[in-house]
């Protein structure tokens, strides 16, 4: 879908539902869209989500149920939707350990200790498949970090010292002191959850993250995305 018009997808997506309810006498629809705004663009981000409201609200023809779930990793999305009246945000952090070292055992051997893996991933499955893809080197897997994310000398230079703060305790971002531009750049590129809710099931899909953990990066009010993203800065800040 990546260059997809916006238009065309949201358009699409409606068609579908049409058709869906045309043949389903039971009428009932669930829309589970992942990761859209990669594709379509952050500044489209409350456009289409707003289509897919009215779709419910304002539905083509009758049903009994529609319940219509946008995902996404993109932070900045957040920030944008979340200042709707209309909007219901719910969080979703990494997988439990328990849940995560239930994934780690299907892998094959062999492998590194899976306590060693959990201090790289924090429960991250998509970092534990990368670790896998690549025979569980963790340097590349940070370089591509490194390069994918932009941190760049420049960025380490005009940031540095803030940064290297915030490795060992993230919840230095939260200060009334830290740049607003920097955290507006920690979030644009994923490496930090900023804001993050209270730590109440009931904001939370599934388990919340613990209030705070050193060992993952987690503060209270701030995180790193994974301890290996936490990782990939620190190195960045060795190389700059």
């Amino acid at each position: 879908m990546t260059g997809y018009p916006y238009a065309k997808l949201a358009d699409l997506v409606v068609l579908i539902v049409k058709e869906l309810l045309k043949k389903w006498r039971k009428k009932r629809i669930a829309l589970l869209v992942d990761e859209v705004f990669q594709a379509i663009g952050l500044d489209k981000a409350e456009i289409y989500t707003k289509v897919l409201l009215n779709l419910i609200e304002y539905p083509p023809t009758s049903y009994e149920k529609i319940i219509a779930i946008i995902t996404t990793s993109e932070g900045l999305s957040r920030w944008r939707i979340g200042r709707h009246r209309w909007a219901w945000l719910m969080p979703m952090w990494n997988m439990s350990k328990e849940g995560f070292k239930e994934l780690y055992n299907k892998l094959p051997e062999p492998k590194p200790d899976f306590e060693d893996v959990w201090r790289l991933c924090g429960g991250n499955p998509f970092i534990l498949e990368q670790l896998y893809q690549v025979r569980w080197d963790v340097n590349k897997v940070i370089t591509n970090l490194i390069k994918g994310r932009e941190l760049t000398p420049n960025l380490i230079s005009k940031w540095g010292e803030l940064i290297k703060s915030a490795i060992d305790d993230p919840d230095v971002l939260w200060s009334p002191e830290a740049s607003k531009e920097l955290i507006n750049e920690l979030v644009e590129k994923n490496l930090i959850v900023y804001d993050l809710y209270p730590r109440d099931k009931y904001f939370w899909i599934d388990e919340p993250p613990p209030e705070k953990d050193s060992e993952l990066g987690i503060g209270k009010y701030v995180a790193w995305q994974t301890p290996i993203h936490r990782e990939a800065v620190r190195r960045a800040l060795a190389l700059g």
